[in-house]
């Protein structure tokens, strides 16, 4: 299992398509992927939980992976999150 915690830079946060690409690139591993906010956790692999979130510009997120590609999978997913524009 690996933890990071991440301040989201994406210029409208976690939102309609690019909440679906997050969700998209998510699913692509092969591993358990949860994304928490305010101590809220939800499956990052769900459209629904993700947007659920709502999370915004500027707040911090902590993403949790565990199994086969637990490395690779918050490495990616963290840097998603680090883009200002997507």
């Amino acid at each position: 299992m690996v933890e990071g915690k991440i301040l989201v830079h994406l210029q409208y946060g976690l939102q309609g398509r690019i909440a679906a690409k997050f969700v998209q690139l998510a699913s692509s591993f092969n591993s358990g992927i949860n994304l928490i906010k305010n101590g809220r956790s939800v499956d990052a692999k769900s459209i629904m939980g993700v947007m659920s979130l709502e999370v915004r510009k500027g707040e911090e997120v902590t993403i949790i992976t565990d199994g086969k590609e637990e490395q690779k999978a918050i490495a990616v997913l963290g840097d998603f999150l680090l883009r200002e524009n997507y």
